[in-house]
């Protein structure tokens, strides 16, 4: 992804929509062949070349115009004719951001796939939920994946909309009018580079299309970091349910040989929180004046490579350490069963009352039975003891408020639900 934004690479872009442009016109009978063939075979990047005309110029476009036009020579009139810079930096940054994203889809595909096999692979591994950071009811580590692996899957979809939002060029000069060149130029130009002509554009096209686009990255940021998140609350000493690879000579810290922390999580945390700074500017960008001015330019310079470089790193980072992430399913049973019981205490409550008894009635009866539980008594036993819950329910009954199955009876609904039968 670096590479793909260096210079060279930039330039080889609006070399491509310069040769799309007079391909275009020689079809339109506005430019001779021999134009085009010129260009075809006698045009290159020179990086060097352009720079150095720019520390005169002060323009990079017309940098790189004079560089192509020095060395194409008879024939380079017909290069860029009709044409204003924006029309060559917008129709180039449309297909800079659409293969960006192509790129970005790949790592979201590679992250979910890993998602996937693990949900699999934990589908039966028994962990206790957390709301508020507490323990709630029973789940399963495989479920709890399973959630990331539909919400990246739904990042993808939100990333292959604004991919096609933003796949939309210019061809329609100084201020959107065709003054100097008439539609048919900008369609056949557009196709050939895979690109949609914009609508009704102004000196540029607008920049909504490029704000949604970065709002698209900071939700798949937002996605990969919650991920992150959760499983450095997983690692943590007291908890130790998780943990990331740690490699052979890996060191934790310069002072304390024993630590093993979750850098490569934390890394993922801070950023997210780097991609999603790229949104502000981006939505700024919108309110450009009248027809256009340049202050969107210096803006997109920085955070179009940032967000999306970033975002390939992370997608990358993450799938490592989802294919190598290491499950305690001991330790998991063994938070799990901390509270004796507690977890189960939903069940109890849906028990009673579909034995008739008032729901506010049943929740008094066995919240104080929880609440001494929490001070270190056998839930079930108090339960067992109560009088008022075993005038309803049968010691068989209350057991079978403490099945794990009878809990987790959902969960092969929910799988087929994200992956089919």
């Amino acid at each position: 992804m670096r590479a793909f934004w260096a210079q060279p690479a930039r330039l080889a872009r609006w070399l491509d929509v310069e040769l799309a442009h007079l391909e275009a016109m020689v079809a339109e009978g506005l430019a001779p062949e021999s134009a085009l063939l010129a260009v075809r075979s006698r045009a290159k990047v020179d990086v060097a070349r352009v720079a150095e005309i720019e520390r005169t110029s002060q323009h990079d476009v017309i940098a790189f115009l004079t560089s192509v036009e020095e060395a194409v020579g008879e024939g380079a009139n017909f290069v860029h004719l009709g044409l204003t810079s924006s029309d060559v930096i917008d129709t180039a940054f449309a297909m800079e951001l659409r293969d960006a994203g192509r790129m970005l889809i790949a790592g979201v595909d590679a992250l979910a796939a890993a998602l996937r096999e693990r949900a699999v692979e934990h589908k039966r591994t028994v962990c206790i939920g957390r709301t508020h950071g507490i323990h709630a009811e029973p789940t399963t580590f495989g479920l709890v994946l399973l959630g990331h692996c539909a919400e990246m899957e739904r990042q993808r979809v939100r990333l292959e909309r604004a991919i096609d939002d933003i796949g939309y060029g210019k061809m329609s000069g100084a201020v959107g009018t065709f003054s100097a060149l008439p539609p048919a130029v900008e369609a056949r130009a557009m196709a050939r580079l895979g690109l949609k002509a914009e609508p009704v554009a102004t000196q540029v096209v607008p920049r909504d299309r490029h704000a949604a686009f970065f709002a698209a990255l900071a939700g798949l940021a937002g996605s990969i970091e919650r991920l992150a998140t959760n499983l450095r609350h997983l690692q943590r000493t007291e908890v130790l349910e998780v943990e990331e690879p740690f490699e052979a000579g890996q060191k934790g810290s310069s002072a304390m040989p024993h630590k093993r922390n979750p850098v490569g999580l934390e890394n993922l945390c801070g950023l997210a929180r780097v991609v999603r700074s790229t949104v502000v500017p981006a939505f700024e960008n919108v309110a450009l004046w009248h027809e256009r001015d340049i202050s969107h330019s210096s803006v997109e310079r920085i955070i179009a490579p940032d967000a999306t470089t970033l975002l390939d790193y992370m997608l990358a980072r993450a799938t490592k350490i989802l294919r190598g992430l290491v499950v305690y399913a001991d330790n998991m049973r063994a938070n799990f069963e901390r509270l004796g019981g507690l977890p189960f205490s939903g069940g109890v409550l849906v028990a009673l009352a579909k034995k008739g008894v008032p729901r506010q009635t049943a929740y008094v009866w066995v919240q104080r039975c929880a609440m001494r539980a929490w001070k270190g008594e056998d839930f079930r036993a108090l339960l067992l003891s109560d009088a008022d819950v075993n005038a309803v329910l049968s010691r068989g009954e209350i057991d079978a408020c403490f099945d794990t199955a009878q809990t987790l009876a959902g969960a092969d609904s929910i799988f087929a639900r994200v992956m089919g039968s």
